[in-house]
Parts: C-alpha cells; structure tokens; sequence
C-alpha cells in the first residue's frame, strides 16, 4: 500500500504561481507585439527602439516569432497548471517529473541556442525563469522520492 505523500500547499502554490506567470508572459507577447519587440529589444541590444529599425517584412516576421513563442509558452503553462492543481498537489511523482523534464527540455536548447547565437542575454533570462520553477521543484523533491515502503 503506497504511503500518503505529504506536499507542501506553501510550494504547490508557488509553482502554480509560476506557471501561471508562464502564461502570462506568453499571453503578452502575442497580446502586445509591441510590448514583445520593445522588451526583446532592451535585453538583447540595450536599446528599447533598435528592433524598429528593421524593415517592415523583418519586423511582421519578428512579430509573428514573439506570437508563436508566446501561444506556445501560454500553452505549456497551461498544461502546467492543470498538472500542478491536480496530480502534483496530490503527490502524484508523475507529475513532478513532468514539470521537471519540460522545464529542462525548455532550458537546456534554449539556452544554448540563445548563447551559440550570441544572445546570451536571453540565456540569462532563461535563468531566471529556471531558478523560478527550480525552487518549488527542489523544495517538494523529497516529498515526491520517498520511499514508499
């Protein structure tokens, strides 16, 4: 018979409030293209305008990458957040290692490809939004793997 596991209600909720700030960061950026490039703009070039310096046909292309960047990202916190509500909040160990593994199958390509390009300003970006899910994730980890003898 499996042991009850005992989940913290303090870190299920901060990892629900972080996957709920996942999607909203990805609703903004297909909500507000404007926001998106103007925000994109100041991280990766230190210049709020210079992304608007581009053509036209650049910058609808730009806008259209930020849209699908952000519906992906507002659905993966979606998903997320239905996991965390439910089978993570019951100590289901499924479901902490479903919010796990997206979140390193997110960072680590993500990462690299933001510091081969040489945008490693996104990468630290990338960072934050990691040591984010980390907490809860490292906080609950015990909780999850024990054993269940």
């Amino acid at each position: 018979m499996q042991k009850e596991k005992r989940i913290s209600k303090f870190w299920t909720n901060c990892l629900l409030l972080v996957t709920i700030g996942t999607m909203v960061f990805g609703a903004s950026l297909f909500l507000s293209p404007s926001l998106a490039r103007t925000g994109f703009s100041t991280l990766l070039f230190a210049n709020p305008t210079q992304l608007n310096q581009f053509d036209p046909a650049a910058l609808r292309y730009i806008d259209l990458l930020h849209g699908v960047l952000g519906a992906v990202m507002f659905g993966w916190g979606a998903a997320l957040t239905l996991l965390v509500k439910g089978a993570f909040a019951r100590g289901e160990l499924f479901a902490w290692n479903i919010v796990a593994v997206s979140v390193l199958a997110w960072f680590i390509p993500d990462t690299f490809i933001s510091v081969a390009s040489g945008f490693w300003q996104n990468a630290v970006l990338n960072v934050f939004f990691l040591l984010l899910f980390a907490a809860p994730l490292l906080a609950t980890y015990r909780a999850f793997h024990a054993d269940d003898k």
